[in-house]
């Protein structure tokens, strides 16, 4: 698919513009260039007590049991997440970006002298399994939603669509587009055109751009993710070409901490207090397995949850988004990705 396609040096830096689609310009055509918390409620929190500890040593016996199991899976090997955040890299602060938000945060605090709601942690039977498979929609809902959204319309001006540019990479799509505005060009122009764009996009895929998270992935999840961008963008036939790869579960782990979680969290540093959070630190995910259990990441990574902030330690409404596309499978694949790979300055 990509053999005859060189990729471009990987010190560039570059913005997404895609000149496929202005070079119909050149045709009198339109061009098409990408862009490039409540109120405290008082309420004392509850203490924590053994079962946190009993809970981590759950955690730390599903670890072991993936040790050994991840061969035979074609992944790229696991790593740990490192250096600071992306909005930090960025020069951004959380209020100031689109980037990994969902728009849809937990739920409010509750009512001063109450307790938290119940939450009941349901993994699948048999979790964490030694090898799952994932299509091309699961590689963009772990790597790309996030930013990009389930539509891929992303979050203009700030974050780009990757509609357009994956419709550029398509000689159907460039000729169905230049006939809706009544313009001509050639089948050699057009296939060279596409062919510039797919470039770019696996350019893109393969080392990031300037305000986008250098992606992690091997050769089979970009044909995948690929694939699947294809279908999204309603390139005709697509959906036939859909593919798969088998990941372990601590590779799942690792594209959501990479490409969600990193956004925001800095791999390491020091663990906030609640006074510090309140004023609008961020823990690091160096900090995220001894602040919460497991069961109380899932929650807060899939339902969202109230957190301690303030002096005195008030329970406010969180301010982290809920990624309710994530099953509590991929969420607890996560923490244990944190747990077995620590991040690392």
């Amino acid at each position: 698919m990509t053999a005859d396609i060189k990729l471009p040096n990987k010190s560039v830096n570059w913005t997404w513009t895609w000149p496929g689609w202005s070079q119909i310009s050149r045709y009198k055509c339109m061009s098409c260039s990408l862009q490039a918390g409540s109120q405290p409620k008082k309420s004392r929190p509850k203490k924590t007590n053994c079962l946190h500890l009993i809970t981590l040593v759950a955690v730390f016996v599903l670890a072991s049991s993936l040790l050994g199991q991840t061969t035979g899976t074609g992944d790229t090997s696991v790593t740990a997440v490192r250096g600071e955040s992306w909005i930090v890299h960025l020069g951004r602060s959380f209020g100031e970006t689109s980037m990994g938000k969902t728009w849809n945060l937990g739920p409010p605090p509750p009512d001063p002298g109450t307790e938290l709601p119940p939450w009941q942690l349901n993994l699948s039977p048999g979790f964490p399994a030694p090898i799952v498979t994932l299509h091309g929609s699961d590689l963009y809902r772990m790597t790309c939603q996030g930013c990009h959204k389930e539509s891929g319309q992303g979050a203009p001006p700030e974050i780009n669509s990757v509609i357009d540019p994956v419709r550029a990479t398509s000689v159907v799509a460039i000729t169905a587009r230049m006939k809706a505005a009544g313009r001509e060009m050639s089948r050699s122009d057009t296939a060279a055109m596409a062919k510039e764009s797919k470039a770019m996009l696996l350019q893109r895929l393969h080392i990031g751009g300037q305000h986008m998270l250098p992606p992690t992935m091997s050769e089979a999840e970009i044909r995948s993710l690929v694939a699947y961008l294809e279908q999204l963008a309603a390139i005709p036939g697509a959906e036939k070409n859909q593919t798969a790869v088998k990941e372990s579960s601590y590779r799942i782990g690792e594209h959501i901490v990479k490409s969600t979680c990193h956004v925001c969290h800095s791999a390491t540093g020091p663990n906030p207090s609640p006074d510090q959070i309140l004023k609008g630190a961020i823990p690091p995910l160096s900090a995220l397995t001894t602040r919460v259990s497991l069961s109380g990441f899932v929650r807060k990574v899939t339902s969202g949850a109230p957190i301690i902030m303030g002096t005195p330690p008030t329970y406010y409404r969180g301010h982290m988004p809920v990624y309710v596309y994530f099953s509590q499978d991929e969420a607890a694949a996560a923490y244990l990705y944190l747990i077995r790979y620590p991040p690392r300055p």
